[in-house]
Order: structure tokens, then sequence, then C-alpha cells
């Protein structure tokens, strides 16, 4: 790819090893491959796929495009797809969204991607409809939430469309750092 500078990229699919749906690495790692895209690795389990191509925001949002059409004509289901650069990764967690929080027993910091741009205007926090999760603050496309646990169970409130996108996908904000590391070391997964 003479004269395109390559972006690391990091693929956040939602649905992946949940719900019945089990689909092995590197089954997941040979789709994206076959697309073209280089370096392809993955890490653990849940859907997290690390590659390199060229791409700005507009071939951003055709790439998008690209791997779910593929995914969904291999594994037989939608897999949404929520594409961020290493570097829109690392600026993330760089903000410290959880800092002024105690993380405790109880609690889980969660950054959740959407693809819908998000309302900044908000009574932050906004709570759950049970009360069990609050939505701390927002991104343009990523949603910093807190998730309760309630005896060992984890929540299971929703909030409003307008308030947060049913079309996400929820990373732990520690795996989150683990993720961007791995992204960022070489070699093959």
């Amino acid at each position: 790819m003479t004269g395109i500078m390559e972006n690391r990229y990091i693929a956040f699919l939602r649905g992946i090893n949940v719900g019945g749906r089990v689909v092995k690495m590197e089954q997941l790692r040979r789709l994206f491959a076959e697309l073209g895209l280089s370096n392809v690795r993955s890490y653990i389990n849940s859907g997290n796929i690390f590659f390199d191509a060229g791409a700005g925001e507009e071939g951003r949002a055709l790439l998008v495009q690209r791997i779910g059409q593929h995914l969904h004509s291999s594994l037989g289901y939608e897999v949404p797809v929520f594409l961020r650069t290493t570097a829109e990764v690392g600026a993330i967690l760089a903000q410290e969204p959880f800092k002024e929080i105690a993380l405790t027993d109880d609690k889980r910091f969660c950054v959740v991607f959407t693809d819908i741009p998000l309302n900044d205007a908000l009574d932050f926090p906004v709570p759950s409809s049970k009360h069990d999760m609050d939505l701390i603050a927002v991104n343009r496309y990523e949603a910093f939430v807190i998730w309760y646990i309630t005896d060992g169970q984890p929540s299971s409130g929703k909030f409003p469309e307008h308030v947060l996108p049913a079309r996400n996908t929820t990373r732990f904000f520690h795996t989150l750092k683990k993720i961007l590391a791995a992204a960022q070391a070489g070699g093959t997964a």
C-alpha cells in the first residue's frame, strides 16, 4: 500500500462468544485477513481484533461496513463492529474518567463504544432504569459507565435510547488498558 498511511485499528465486536454464538479467535482472525487486512491479531475470546489498514474517516466507515458484511455472511448473524485506532483508545484511557471514584468490589468501570454521537449536555450522572448503573460522562462515541454489582450479579438496567443507543459494545476499563497494550505490541496472537 504505497503512499497510504496505515493505522493500527482495534475492532471491538459485539456478541462474540456470548449467547451461544461461539467463534474461535483463529477463525475470526482468518475472516479479517480474508479482507486483505494486515497484521491481524486478537485479544481474549470476546471479540477484540487488531489489524493494520490505511483508512481516513471516510474510509473507516467503508471499512466498518466491509467487516460487518463479511462477518455476517461468514457467521450467519450480524456482528456490530466499532473501530478505534490505538491512538484513539490511548486518548480515551488518558482521560481517566473514573479517577475521582473509588473502585470497590461492588463496582466495575466500563467504556461503552457506540457509532452514534452521544449527548454531552446530559445532567451527569445519569442512572439506569434499575439504578444499577451510572453514566458519568461521554465522549462523542464513548460512554463511561459504572456498573454496580448486587448480590454477586452484574447490572441489568438500561438507559433510554436517547441517552445511550442500544447498538453498542462494552469493555471494562482495566481490560481496555490490556487490549491497548496488546494491540501496540508486535507479533501474532
